[in-house]
């Protein structure tokens, strides 16, 4: 793997754009490219949320950077690469309709490129540190993904 096939990764507590990840993994030898885009919504388990915010772990980029290069190397199978990712996450504050975390994938055939981008935000989730926390319309609270 080099390291250009990793053209995007960040954390931003400015507006994401989904044109400027998709534009990151464009290549020419990509053959599918797919994309996930998460936004915060009004509810999580049936309670209504007021507020959001996302806070990350100062590791948080070079642990993106290691999921991001084992998702390349663990889908790109029988010279079938993948050509391209990319994955920008939000922190601070953020309100219902925001988009939260954008990662893409580019390609040789879309059977890879939608195998990482599904791979990229699973793992980004469930091994980067970053944490959410929510307040509800009742005034409870709660952190989502800290220890």
């Amino acid at each position: 793997m080099t390291v250009e096939q990793i053209t995007l990764l960040g954390l931003r507590d400015t507006p994401l754009s989904i044109d400027e990840v998709v534009s990151a993994v464009q290549d020419d030898h990509a053959g599918g490219t797919a994309f996930f885009v998460g936004t915060v919504r009004d509810h999580d388990h049936g309670r209504q949320v007021t507020d959001l915010s996302y806070s990350a772990h100062p590791t948080a980029e070079a642990q993106m950077r290691r999921v991001m290069e084992k998702v390349v190397a663990d889908t790109s199978r029988d010279g079938r690469p993948v050509w391209r990712v990319a994955a920008l996450h939000r922190v601070g504050d953020l309100r219902v309709g925001d988009i939260a975390v954008v990662v893409a994938a580019a390609a040789a055939h879309r059977e890879e490129a939608f195998a990482a981008c599904r791979r990229l935000i699973d793992d980004i989730k469930a091994e980067v540190p970053i944490w959410k926390h929510q307040t509800f319309t009742d005034g409870d609270a709660e952190w989502v993904g800290a220890c």
